[in-house]
């Protein structure tokens, strides 16, 4: 693809999402030939000085991998990949998936062994370690998971990807300084109620840090202090599976019941490790470009007017192999919902309502972005 939007959102990853230095090594991981992307982020980490490596992986050879693979052979692999991921200062993701169905068929027990090394290096290491950028690809396949024509697609992605992420971090502070400061969050919603402390937990702004698109203030919640139950109303395609009417219960932080219209598969994930039945994190997403699910996550949690509440992964709370975002919409027309801060009521209908949050909603963050173009 010949666009120049790949170049304008190459050099915001490198100059402001991963923040390369000179002298800085990087790890460009390229999935299924997205070369285009790749070229444009080495172009640019070389110009500020920084040490690009290029790993070019496939989803078609990693699911052979899967396939045969055991736990001596996976343990070697993360040693090797971990050796790599802790000598760099910064990674970058591009994942163009040509099929979203690569890893139909694996066997459970086969992608369990998997997910345990593949976590232990992202969630492990990458995470920890190194400044690091999660991005997609725009091809035909993700076009047509999502609905779209491949020229509408294409600007979608990038009207979503090519925002000014420092100014939607600006706007995002009054609500990160909010959730910095409180303990009990509560959300209610149609199937759902459900409360749990964030106190100490909530981490600076990071919108267009890790992942493009963004538009999301997330952070770690005190595991054991889940309690309740909560439904979500849209789709969450997770581990090559889409899930539908999900639906979780907790005590004392562990999910103690979880349906789905793949119950059976949802609790084979659940049951990865000790961790992934708590909760990893509460987010609020708030991309007023994003207003429909299209079955990508990366995507989906930042649509305007969601939350996903997270079991698995955070690194400091609750270590696991898994991070399964999945995301619930609270507009009005999709049954709508609230959720309180220390008793004070700051969303109602996907919709901040307190006076310092309200450059948040779509229609006033559109108007900030716009007269803040790249």
């Amino acid at each position: 693809m010949k666009d120049p939007r790949i170049a304008k959102m190459a050099k915001q990853v490198i100059e402001y999402s991963v923040h390369l230095k000179p002298g800085e090594k990087v790890l460009i991981d390229v999935w299924d030939e997205a070369y285009d992307f790749a070229e444009a982020l080495m172009a640019e980490a070389q110009r500020v000085g920084a040490f690009p490596y290029l790993c070019l992986q496939s989803m078609k050879l990693n699911r052979r991998m899967i396939m045969n693979c055991t736990e001596e052979s996976m343990e070697a692999w993360y040693k090797y990949e971990d050796y790599r991921m802790e000598d760099m200062d910064a990674y970058i993701v591009v994942r163009k998936n040509n099929n979203t169905k690569t890893y139909e068929g694996i066997p459970a027990d086969k992608m369990r062994i998997y997910n345990k090394y593949y976590g232990k290096l992202h969630y492990g290491t990458r995470l920890v370690k190194t400044k690091w950028c999660v991005l997609r690809y725009p091809n035909d396949t993700f076009a047509q998971t999502a609905g779209m024509a491949t020229e509408d697609f294409e600007d979608f992605f990038f009207d979503t990807c090519c925002l000014n992420y420092k100014k939607m971090n600006e706007l995002a502070e009054p609500l990160n300084t909010l959730m910095m400061k409180t303990d009990r969050i509560e959300i209610k919603a149609p199937g759902t109620d459900i409360s749990f402390s964030i106190k100490g937990c909530c981490k600076p702004c990071a919108c267009g840090i890790f992942n493009i698109p963004c538009g999301e203030t997330g952070m770690p919640i005190i595991p054991e202090s889940a309690n309740g139950y909560i439904s979500y109303n849209l789709p969450s395609f997770f581990q090559d599976t889409l899930f539908e009417n999900i639906r979780l219960e907790l005590k004392n932080g562990i999910i103690v019941k979880a349906t789905s219209n793949h119950t059976e598969r949802m609790n084979e994930i659940l049951d990865t490790d000790e961790n992934a039945r708590r909760i990893g994190e509460f987010a609020m997403g708030f991309n007023p470009y994003i207003t429909r699910p299209i079955q990508d996550t990366l995507f989906d949690e930042k649509m305007a007017m969601t939350m996903h509440f997270t079991p698995g992964n955070d690194s400091i709370y609750n270590p696991s192999a898994i991070h399964w975002d999945i995301v619930t919409s609270h507009a009005k027309e999709m049954g709508g919902g609230e959720i309180w801060a220390d008793g004070v009521l700051i969303r109602k209908d996907g919709l901040f309502t307190l006076p310092e949050l309200q450059q948040l909603n779509p229609d006033n963050m559109k108007k900030e972005l716009e007269a803040n173009s790249l």
